[in-house]
């Protein structure tokens, strides 16, 4: 069974570390990412998210959200834990980063 729990690193060099869940299946953490579209100092950034089915035993869903302390920006997160054959926990993961554009015409480059 996945836990969710603890620190966790990509291929990219990013990190981060998730609080154990709640009994709703709510979890909070950080995230310090190591690639970024920005001259600013990249900064550990808040996050808040939710695994699906928190009791039930298996490969969860998960979703959590990043809130950049370093630009105006966030991102959502979706994904599933599995547990490989050897018992390694690893997630997969997509994203979608939405940021801050100065008006409504230039909503279509807003998001990535």
């Amino acid at each position: 069974q996945c836990n969710l729990q603890g620190l966790w690193r990509n291929e990219l060099g990013s990190n981060m570390t998730l609080s154990a869940l709640d009994a709703a299946g709510t979890f909070s953490g950080s995230y310090h990412t190591a690639v970024a579209a920005t001259n600013k100092q990249i900064l550990e950034s808040p996050l808040q998210g939710a695994q699906q089915h928190p009791g039930a035993k298996g490969q969860p869903t998960f979703g959590f959200t990043v809130q950049w302390q370093f630009a105006d920006s966030t991102t959502a997160f979706v994904g599933q834990c599995f547990v490989d054959r050897r018992g390694k926990e690893i997630l997969e993961t997509m994203w979608l980063l939405r940021e801050e554009v100065p008006s409504r015409r230039d909503a279509w480059k807003a998001t990535r």
